[in-house]
């Protein structure tokens, strides 16, 4: 029999909305009783996937072109998520399609970031390693705890991610400075105006912010925010793995349960 404690847990767990298999998902979406893909929160990912797609084309040689088209691709991802609540067309497809879009445009840019800075190429692999890891993990403990969200994450589990996912000006502003970071990073291999403020007198670094660009100045502001952003990309990681090793030793225990039952009988 089991005790109150573990009954408690186990109503605390989330259940999966749906119980669906394969086969029967393709089938239905086959059948496009409702046409999920045409959505329009989908109907702005798309978009955003186009955009990033010029970005792309323009990255080597058109700094102005790529950064507009990068930049309303990022700010449109603070868009869908609002239609689709105040449409009720919320789903699973547009939800992975807005994280893949992000992992994959801020990856892209990047693999241009370390070419463009040889020298820190090997700080900027990891940081794509380390962003794809921790959302792929994160995303598998969701979906293994039956959260209907990966955005779904209590103040018991994790406060940082809590505050990170359920305050939304606090996602916007630290999804926004990392990106922008980056974008300053690109913007700075293409531009040499210097800020017109005279800074040579600051000691120790005088030298250095007596060139400073506008591109480097904003790429230094916003250098915290995206230090700030890999720390929480840790914690994810790190709390994904935790979630999961406890899933695997809450089944292995049902398991074993299970098996002494059968001998018994």
């Amino acid at each position: 029999m089991s005790s109150p404690s573990q009954t408690s847990r186990r109503r605390k767990r989330p259940q999966s909305v749906s119980h669906v298999d394969a086969k029967e998902a393709v089938d239905l979406a086959t059948a496009q009783s409702e046409n999920v893909f045409l959505f329009v929160p989908n109907l702005i990912g798309y978009t955003r996937i186009i955009l990033a797609a010029f970005s792309l084309h323009f990255m080597s040689y058109h700094p102005i072109y790529c950064t507009v088209t990068y930049s309303v691709s990022c700010l449109l991802d603070a868009v869908d998520g609002k239609v689709a609540r105040a449409r009720g067309e919320t789903s699973k497809f547009g939800a992975v399609l807005d994280m893949v879009t992000d992992r994959c445009t801020t990856s892209c840019l990047l693999c241009y970031l370390a070419i463009a800075y040889p020298t820190w190429a090997i700080l900027f692999q990891f940081l794509i390693a380390l962003d794809f890891s921790s959302h792929y993990m994160h995303m598998y403990s969701s979906v293994a705890t039956g959260s209907a969200s990966h955005k779904k994450v209590t103040s018991d589990v994790s406060r940082i991610l809590w505050l990170y996912y359920n305050d939304a000006r606090t996602l916007f502003l630290v999804c926004a400075g990392n990106e922008l970071f980056f974008v300053a990073l690109y913007v700075a291999k293409w531009t040499s105006t210097p800020v017109p403020v005279d800074l040579s007198w600051v000691p120790y670094f005088g030298h250095l912010l007596a060139t400073l660009t506008y591109a480097e100045a904003v790429a230094g502001l916003s250098a915290p925010v995206c230090i700030l952003k890999n720390i929480i990309n840790v914690v994810q990681l790190w709390k994904a793995s935790k979630i999961l090793v406890g899933v695997d030793l809450a089944e292995r225990a049902e398991a074993r349960k299970k098996k002494i039952m059968e001998e018994k009988e």
